[in-house]
């Protein structure tokens, strides 16, 4: 019997996949509510699903776009303290550097802020921001007296 999975199962198939099973684990699946049986009617709401998911993922990137034109470029300056030899007391995080972009009226979640080192030395990091697995870019991050 063919199905739509309509979760994604372990071994068997994922979300939105069409496969031919036994009859008596489709009737398994189906009661689960992991599958739906494979109709001309099922298959037609399986393509309006897919289509409206890509429209939301295609708005979706399109937002984040946006957000990195107007990104890109800027630089976010921190003054810090520093001690003996311009040596800075503690690091910034990526919640502080959050922080700043909301102040500037970017609201970005501190997970999405990456760095491949630490920022804890004075002048010029570069961080990672990760809007989207198709949208990322970087900016700078200053360090000051």
């Amino acid at each position: 019997m063919k199905v739509i999975f309509i979760k994604d199962v372990r071994g068997q198939g994922k979300k939105d996949d069409i496969k031919e099973v036994k009859d008596g684990y489709a009737k398994y699946l189906i009661s689960s509510g992991s599958a739906v049986p494979y109709t001309s009617t099922s298959m037609n709401v399986l393509n309006k699903q897919i289509d409206k998911r890509r429209e939301e993922e295609a708005k979706l990137i399109a937002e984040c776009n946006k957000i990195k034109d107007k990104l890109k470029g800027k630089k976010i300056t921190f003054k810090v303290k520093t001690g003996k030899d311009d040596k800075v007391f503690g690091s910034i995080s990526t919640k502080q550097i959050s922080e700043e972009l909301s102040k500037l009226g970017f609201d970005i979640d501190k997970k999405k802020i990456s760095s491949d080192v630490e920022i804890n030395s004075l002048g010029t990091h570069e961080v990672t921001i990760t809007l989207h697995k198709e949208v990322i870019f970087k900016i700078d991050v200053i360090l000051t007296k």
